[in-house]
Formats: structure tokens, C-alpha cells, sequence
């Protein structure tokens, strides 16, 4: 199956290409952006060699629909989806955080908290708790955002001290925060999932507080699945999960957590397929629609004339 791993476009009034870990961004006269979501995959802050198919379109799909269904909570840079992969909006000049929330205690908290660790970015976390216990309440825990290398966790007076936000704005990103999760809470309740922690990101244009970039993704997010949560808690089994959680799982469990001489496993195509499923059930499920799958025939010229097309008709 072809899957699209890398762009190099040249587009009328462009002005910058930037290549993050899965996105592809094409920045367009002064105010407008392009962002390509590619099939690349990437866990512990690597890129994995192979291709995912549909991965790009899941993202992209997942996260237009719940950037329409959120723009009532707080406005978004999303201006239009002119191909299965593609979404183009406003450029904004993004905050360097990333608003983490967390609804339970799993993942790489967990691992930090089994390790002893009673304090994350700052907020205190009781004694006693188990793998994928839900907090009494849902925990903001933001992380630096790095252009390479590994994101850190920060407070959110680390924050407001290092002027990465000021403290009106970063009382109003905590805000958005919660409401957004308490929606996609909502959301996933409807379909039999859970919600279990996700990260946000936000910009400003023209003094304005934008959502930008994904929400809601597997990429982006945790999902357990509701039927069976209490059962499995509490008899300490691995939670059934909608997630990109299940790569880094296979990663570590081959020996590679992008340490320094360690080797990432073979990436079958079978493999590919298989993560390519997980992705596509997760769609299926968090949206109640079947995935229609894009023709893949000439992948990268497809995209290309899609955005020249929209381009022309938004010149």
C-alpha cells in the first residue's frame, strides 16, 4: 500500500517548509498555513521508518471533525480540509507549551509514579494509587515544546516565570483546556470509550487565543474502552485501549525506548497493517462512521493538486 512519508512542494506565495515528526507545514504568504498530515509515526521522540497506511487521513479526519465540534468552546485555526490528509488555517504564532490532561494515571505518569515520583509539573499526587486509576479530578500537566529532542514536563509557574506564557493568558489556556477535555469526555462517553488523557495546543493571531494543530487524535490522545474499564482495573489488568500507546508497548517490549544504541525493531508489513487497523478502529469508534479510504493512486500528487486547487480558488 502506498503511504506518504515525506512532501517537498512548491507552492505559489510559499515562504517556509517545516518537517515535524508526523506533519508537514507550509507556511503561505503571512497568514495562512498548510499542514499535511503524512503517514510517518514516531514514538519516544523518533521517527519509525515505515509508514503507516490511512494514518495521515485518520489524523487529519479525526481531528477536523472535533475542531468543528469544539469551535463553540474556543476559536480554532482551521479554515479548511481541501484533501483527506490536508488542513489548511490561519498561521499562528504558537505558545511553546503543550497543555497535557490527564484523567488517570497511566502512561508515562505512571511509570514516573511507580518509580516514586509524588509531584507532576508541579501538582501533588496522593500515595497509593494504581496503574490507570481515574484522578479525582482531571490533572494539568504541561510540557515544554521542543523543536527536537524530548519535551519536559513544567509548572505552571516555570511557565509564567519564564515568560513562555504571561499569567492572563495561561490561566485562559487552562481554562480551554478543561473544557475542551470535558467535551471530548463527553464525546468519547457517547461511543464506549474513555477519554484518558490528552494534550492541546494553542496560538495567538492578532492578539487572539487560537486551538491549533491536532485534538482528539490517537496521536494525541488515550482511549480506553468503557466496557470492561472496572473489571480490568481491578483485577490489575492491562486496560483494552485506543491509543498510540500499543507502538511504544511493541517498542519496549523488542527492546527499544530511542536510547542511544538501541535498535528499532523490524517493521513488518504485516505490522504496518496491523497498526494501520488500530488506527482505523479507533477512527470507526470515536466518530461512529465508517472510514472511507482514500484512493492511494498517485498519493502525493493527489495531495499536491488539492492544495494548488484550493489555493487558486482562495487566492
Amino acid at each position: 500500500m502506498n503511504t506518504l512519508t515525506g512532501t517537498d512542494y512548491k507552492f505559489p506565495s510559499q515562504t517556509k517548509i517545516y518537517h515535524g515528526k508526523v506533519r508537514d507545514l507550509y507556511f503561505i504568504g503571512s497568514d495562512r498555513l498548510i499542514m499535511i498530515a503524512t503517514d510517518r509515526i514516531s514514538a519516544f521522540d523518533v521517527i519509525l521508518p515505515k509508514g503507516i497506511p490511512y494514518k495521515g487521513q485518520v489524523l487529519n479526519q479525526t481531528a477536523t471533525l472535533f475542531l468543528d465540534s469544539t469551535a463553540d468552546i474556543v476559536p480554532n485555526w482551521k479554515l479548511s480540509s481541501p484533501d483527506p490528509m490536508v488542513t489548511v488555517g490561519l498561521r499562528c504564532e504558537p505558545f511553546r507549551v503543550e497543555m497535557v490532561i490527564r484523567g488517570y494515571l497511566t502512561g508515562s505518569a505512571w511509570r514516573e509514579y511507580r518509580a516514586g515520583a509524588r509531584t507532576l509539573c508541579g501538582v501533588a499526587l496522593p500515595d497509593g494509587m494504581k496503574e490507570n486509576e481515574k484522578f479525582p479530578a482531571p490533572l494539568i500537566t504541561p510540557t515544554t515544546k521542543a523543536d527536537t529532542g524530548h519535551d519536559e514536563n513544567i509548572s505552571k509557574a516555570e511557565i509564567i516565570s519564564n515568560k513562555l506564557a504571561s499569567r492572563e493568558d495561561y490561566e485562559q489556556l487552562e481554562q480551554y483546556t478543561s473544557a475542551l477535555f470535558q467535551r471530548g469526555t463527553e464525546i468519547a462517553a457517547e461511543k464506549g470509550l474513555i477519554l484518558v488523557d490528552t494534550k492541546y495546543e494553542f496560538g495567538k493571531y492578532n492578539g487572539k487565543i487560537y486551538l491549533i494543530d491536532e485534538i482528539h487524535t490517537p496521536d494525541s490522545s488515550r482511549y480506553f474502552y468503557a466496557d470492561g474499564y472496572t473489571e480490568r482495573f481491578e483485577r490489575g489488568e492491562a486496560q483494552k485501549q485506543l491509543s498510540k500507546e500499543f507502538v511504544r508497548q511493541w517498542l519496549i517490549e523488542n527492546g527499544f525506548q530511542g536510547k542511544e544504541g538501541q535498535k528499532i525493531p523490524e517493521m513488518t508489513p504485516e505490522y504496518c497493517t496491523s497498526v494501520s487497523e488500530r488506527y482505523i478502529e479507533l477512527f470507526e469508534n470515536i466518530t461512529g462512521k465508517p472510514f472511507q479510504r482514500a484512493d492511494t493512486t498517485g498519493l502525493s500528487s493527489r495531495i499536491e493538486t488539492n492544495i494548488r486547487n484550493y489555493l487558486v480558488s482562495h487566492s
